[in-house]
């Protein structure tokens, strides 16, 4: 889409007009950083004014979305053939119709104009987050928890984008003037999801929005500012509390609250230099030949992960609900049901030790505590997660060659996917550590000894898959697994 431009020397008189009040603070171009929010003056803490403050009727929320489509009949047809299926489709929905009616690619198009008409000008054509990097800069993901979570995204917004525009093409003004000559493509989609999911926050009671103004102020850990909503009359950015701010001092917000470098990345398009991997998410694979997969992914309900968290003690730990359910099978006391409800209904009903766990899916970590083969049940978990995480760690061990993927690879994008690359491969090593000390502590456990000593032949500490198979391959079940289908 061929989109306006919004000078920034054309936004105190945006701001005047629309009530906007900026005290002792200017937007300004800061080195290396865009935009950013500068101190005018010397700031105190014993100052009570806000350093700057927006009308409520300005914050893009899904109230706004709904006010706006009551009196443009053209967004309210798009709205209510394609939209409510989330606020973020909604808003995202809001700001295609600004675009095209702020774009000199449209000039036929009539529509009701408001302040965002003419602010969506100064939203930026490019942002570094991941889903808009070219193919060969996507390439440095490789082995990273973004890798397959960038590709799912780029899916998930192609397809959306293909559903908005199937069912909005019985609407005249959509078809005739957007779709048909492909003048908006899902490429334009993709920049406004990166543009919505760094620049929207939460507010108390607006939920979450997107804010003029406020969208400028850059990301500190150290930061100086928070925002407040006060009530329904407006937004205001303070200091934070007992801090001051010298002339020329840039005025900051702090994004990450507790975010991870990988969802800093995916949502912003960096990483703080001083911040640590926090935690990754790795996917988890069903056994191939387990004749319960189906069941076990059916009964998840959630992808399955393995979720490693960062201590400040630098002792990582790690979660995977699926393992366990992986883990077990019928000789251990684990069996699906089919059950037909009273309104005719059948629902797949899971059962451990012959009661119903189906609400307990995600807990049976804590149900297994009192089974005489608990220690067994997890050294498999152990051994799994361990063995998972390990493949996750040797593909960030593979260089990466970008060189055969088409697009531009620039330099700023490489360094920061190469510290994902490094902090998550840090993380990975440190939780491996860890999990090799768990698996030896299993292995040293006397329940574990005495069933390794019953079984024929038993295993040596790096024979796991004898530990794995207790067991699958002669699970009863397995003969005639193909005559039931639980997807």
């Amino acid at each position: 889409m061929h989109r306006a431009v919004f000078p920034l020397h054309d936004l105190p008189a945006w701001c005047a007009l629309n009530d906007v009040k900026f005290r002792n603070v200017k937007i300004e171009e800061v080195e290396g950083r865009g935009y950013g929010l500068v101190a005018d003056a010397d700031l105190s803490p014993s100052g009570a004014d806000a350093m700057l403050e927006i009308p409520h009727d300005l914050v893009l929320s899904a109230q706004a979305v709904e006010d706006y489509a009551k009196i443009d009949q053209n967004f309210r047809g798009l709205l209510e053939k394609a939209g409510r299926q989330s606020h973020r489709a909604d808003i995202l929905l809001y700001l295609l119709m600004q675009m095209i009616l702020s774009s000199p690619g449209f000039p036929d198009i009539k529509g009701v104009i408001s302040p965002w008409t003419q602010y969506v000008g100064l939203l930026p054509s490019q942002i570094p987050v991941p889903t808009t990097w070219s193919d060969a800069e996507r390439a440095h993901l490789q082995g990273t928890s973004l890798e397959s979570a960038v590709s799912a995204k780029l899916f998930a917004l192609t397809k959306e984008f293909d559903a908005i525009k199937a069912k909005s093409d019985d609407l005249r003004f959509w078809y005739d003037n957007v779709w048909a000559d492909e003048r908006v493509t899902s490429h334009d989609w993709v920049l406004l999801d990166a543009i919505y999911r760094s620049r929207s926050l939460e507010l108390p009671s607006s939920g979450e929005s997107m804010l003029p103004c406020l969208d400028l102020v850059n990301h500190s850990a150290q930061a100086t500012a928070r925002f407040e909503e006060v009530s329904q009359d407006q937004v205001t950015l303070v200091l934070r509390d007992g801090l001051s701010i010298s002339k020329g001092q840039e005025v900051t917000l702090d994004y990450g609250q507790g975010k991870s470098a990988a969802e800093m990345l995916f949502s912003y398009g960096f990483i703080d230099p001083n911040c640590q991997a926090g935690k990754l998410v790795v996917p988890l694979e069903p056994m191939e030949d387990d004749p319960l997969a189906k069941a076990k992914m059916h009964i998840f309900k959630s992808p399955p992960a393995i979720q490693v968290t960062d201590r400040e003690d630098g002792i990582p730990e790690w979660s995977a609900p699926f393992a366990y359910l992986m883990c077990l099978n019928e000789e251990d006391g684990l069996n699906f049901a089919v059950v037909q409800e009273t309104d005719g209904s059948r629902d797949l009903k899971l059962y451990w030790q012959e009661e119903d766990a189906t609400a307990r899916v995600n807990e049976l970590g804590s149900l297994i505590k009192d089974h005489e083969l608990c220690k067994i049940f997890e050294l498999r978990v152990v051994t799994v997660v361990s063995e998972c995480l390990q493949e996750q760690l040797e593909k960030l061990k593979i260089p990466v060659n970008s060189s055969k993927y088409p697009g531009p690879t620039r330099e700023d994008i490489v360094r920061t996917a190469t510290h994902l690359r490094e902090v998550e491969k840090d993380l990975l090593e440190r939780m491996i550590e860890k999990l090799e000390g768990q698996r030896d502590d299993l292995f040293s456990d006397y329940s574990v000894l005495a069933y390794l000593g019953s079984m024929e032949s038993a295993p040596n500490n790096g024979d796991y898959q004898e530990v794995m198979s207790i067991s699958l391959s002669n699970n009863p079940r397995a003969a005639d697994s193909d005559d039931e289908d639980f997807s």
